[in-house]
């Protein structure tokens, strides 16, 4: 049974049809957008997808900043680097065979005595990082920026949703007329825009390989008091890639305080949350602006 607009209908559109459109329409996006969203972030779980070296791990788990501190306890447990009296690198043996490029661009670093805050502005240092995180992103694990906008797409048809529903909002209270159900539409449409809007880092794969290799190198975890030195340069730097910089302190706290490296242990849950499509449910259904529920000028406005 249609509703025929009354005079003074805002829009020319009674409020409970307006509403049951606009629920409708938003739920919509939002299951389309989160599909989308989804398939994005799914990335790629190909054949030894969580096989990664200490400073992918590193980069994958916590950026730049922490694929710079794991390769700085790798060259620390071949004894290549160390700090001097003002705080500020330096080289105290050779550099590794088969250093990786961003391990020879921070011991090189090291021997112009740059500091640890300053590694990431060395142009030879930052260029080894955008190749690690272009590596991550060719492999599924992580997504490139353009990924990301395209995650957030679903995110802008509900934006446009909101600013109907906002402009609608306005035109019902300067008209006098009940605006609670669409008031309380908007802020589940807003939660579903906030869900949809957050592009993560990594993809579901990338958290995957995290979980697996915290999994497979438990044994480094500080809380597990490991002899990082049994482990050689490699596993010290796993356990700086997987569990933050607590196990540098704990691998080397002298190192670390002259460094000044911040004390940081991550968490193991491997990131950001899903991207669940139900969070637009908030938003569903019409049923609420039917019969006696919304008197006279109805719901929405």
């Amino acid at each position: 049974m249609s509703v025929l607009a009354a005079p003074g209908d805002t829009w020319g559109i009674p409020g409970p049809t307006f509403l049951r459109f606009y629920l409708a329409a938003a739920v919509l996006v939002a299951v389309l957008g989160a599909i989308h969203r989804a398939r994005v972030l799914a990335g790629s779980r190909q054949p030894g997808y969580d096989q990664l070296s200490p400073e992918q791990a590193a980069y994958l788990n916590g950026g730049a900043a922490l694929a710079v501190h794991a390769t700085l306890g790798a060259l620390r447990g071949t004894g290549s680097v160390g700090v001097g009296r003002d705080r500020r690198l330096v080289t105290t043996g050779p550099m590794p065979a088969g250093a990786t490029p961003l391990a020879q661009a921070v011991h090189n670093a090291a021997g112009r005595r740059t500091r640890v805050a300053d590694l990431r502005r060395d142009q030879w240092v930052a260029s080894a990082l955008t190749q690690l995180g272009g590596d991550l992103e060719q492999r599924g694990l992580a997504l490139s920026p353009a990924g990301r906008e395209s995650a957030r797409r679903g995110a802008m048809g509900l934006l446009i949703l909101l600013a109907v529903g906002v402009f609608r909002l306005f035109a019902g209270l300067s008209g006098d007329k009940p605006v609670g159900y669409l008031l309380l539409s908007l802020a589940g449409i807003f939660v579903a825009f906030l869900i949809l809007v957050r592009a993560p880092y990594r993809t579901r794969a990338g958290r995957a390989a995290l979980r697996t290799l915290r999994q497979r190198h438990v044994h480094l975890a500080p809380a597990s008091s490991p002899a990082y030195a049994t482990y050689g340069a490699a596993g010290a730097a796993m356990g700086v890639a997987l569990f933050g910089t607590a196990a540098l302190w704990a691998m080397d706290p002298g190192f670390a305080e002259q460094a000044e490296i911040q004390r940081q242990a991550l968490g193991n849950s491997g990131g950001t949350g899903g991207c669940g499509g139900g969070s637009s449910s908030g938003c569903g259904g019409g049923s609420s602006c039917g019969g006696g529920g919304c008197g006279g000028g109805g719901c929405g406005g």
